[in-house]
C-alpha cells in the first residue's frame, strides 16, 4: 500500500516498511507517531484522493533517530571588488520507519 502524506509542510510517498527522513519534530526514540493528514492512498482495490485530506486513513510510524543533514556551503564572490562570504547549514531531520498505513 502507498500514500502521499503531509509531514510538518512536506510531502512524501511512503510505503509500509520503509524508513524516510523527514524534517525534524518532538518525538522521543522508540515512540510511535500517528499522521493523519492523508493526501492520497492507493492499494490493490484502488486509489483514494482526498479533498484535502482522507479522513478515515492515518500513517503509523516509528521514530528511529534524531540527525542533522549533510553540510550545505554557501559561498558568493564578486570579482575585483574583494568581496567574498562563506556560509554553511546543516538541516536537522528526523528518521521515521513506516509501521503501517490503514
Amino acid at each position: 500500500m502507498l500514500a502521499v502524506v503531509d509531514i510538518y509542510g512536506q510531502q512524501f510517498k511512503v510505503a509500509e516498511k520503509e524508513t524516510y527522513f523527514v524534517p525534524s519534530f518532538d518525538g522521543e526514540p522508540n515512540s510511535e507517531v500517528v499522521f493523519d493528514s492523508v493526501l492520497m492512498a492507493s492499494d490493490e482495490n484502488g486509489t483514494k484522493i482526498g479533498e484535502p485530506y482522507l479522513s478515515d486513513i492515518k500513517v503509523y510510524a516509528t521514530v528511529l533517530e534524531h540527525l542533522r543533514d549533510d553540510k550545505v556551503i554557501v559561498f558568493k564572490k564578486k570579482r575585483r571588488i574583494s568581496y567574498k562570504k562563506l556560509n554553511g547549514h546543516r538541516q536537522h531531520l528526523t528518521k521515521i520507519l513506516v509501521n503501517k498505513i490503514g
